[in-house]
């Protein structure tokens, strides 16, 4: 039953007005709709739940983490190289004005120079790895991320781990990059050491 806001009588649940005075019912059921005992009896309506098909997870592969990590370097150059050479002329100076030695302060600035370059990959790689974005900027433009092995987010020190792993994957001819085209989820030695996946 339903009741009238003008006068208060009690109406049909599939009245459109009030059988009293008249008026306009709020709320109520249009006559194409049947109201059977179970509907009426019923508290909570049982609402069958949508059957949705979950996508196939996609592993990034050899190929196109090739191309995103050479993007990533090109970045990080155009950023380290006009700062070790600012560092470069820095030592320059200094060692000229305590007389250092041409062959030394060569070396030198070029400790300086591989040092920072060392230093700035990993602390892009590992801080972009970790952020929300999951990613360098290689990797997302081709909408990979790195993830652990459920999906989650990773630490920063799993991030460093993975970058300094990378040197294992390299030193052994370059076999720990290329067994990402291989394994099951495209992991490579680096990410197997870091307990990592890269998902597309």
């Amino acid at each position: 039953m339903i009741f009238c806001n003008q006068c208060g009588a009690q109406n049909a649940m599939t009245a459109q007005y009030c059988s009293n005075c008249g008026a306009a019912l709020a709320g109520a059921l249009s006559s194409g709709y049947q109201v059977t005992a179970a509907a009426m009896t019923t508290t909570t309506p049982v609402i069958a739940p949508s059957q949705v098909a979950a996508s196939p997870i996609r592993y990034g592969g050899f190929w196109i983490r090739f191309v995103a990590a050479v993007i990533d370097g090109i970045i990080v150059q155009a950023v380290v190289m006009p700062v070790a050479l600012v560092l470069g002329l820095a030592a320059g100076i200094a060692g000229s004005a305590v007389n250092t030695a041409g062959q030394g302060l060569h070396l030198t600035s070029i400790f300086i120079a591989a040092a920072f370059g060392l230093f700035s990959s990993w602390l892009y790689e590992a801080m972009m790895e970790s952020s929300s974005r999951q990613a360098t900027l290689g990797k997302m433009i081709f909408g990979m991320k790195v993830t652990d092995l459920h999906g989650n987010r990773i630490s920063f020190a799993q991030a460093t781990a993975r970058h300094f792993s990378k040197y294992l994957s390299a030193m052994i001819m370059m076999l720990g990059y290329i067994m990402a085209g291989f394994t099951a989820q495209k992991r490579a030695l680096h990410d197997m050491i870091a307990g990592t996946v890269v998902r597309r």
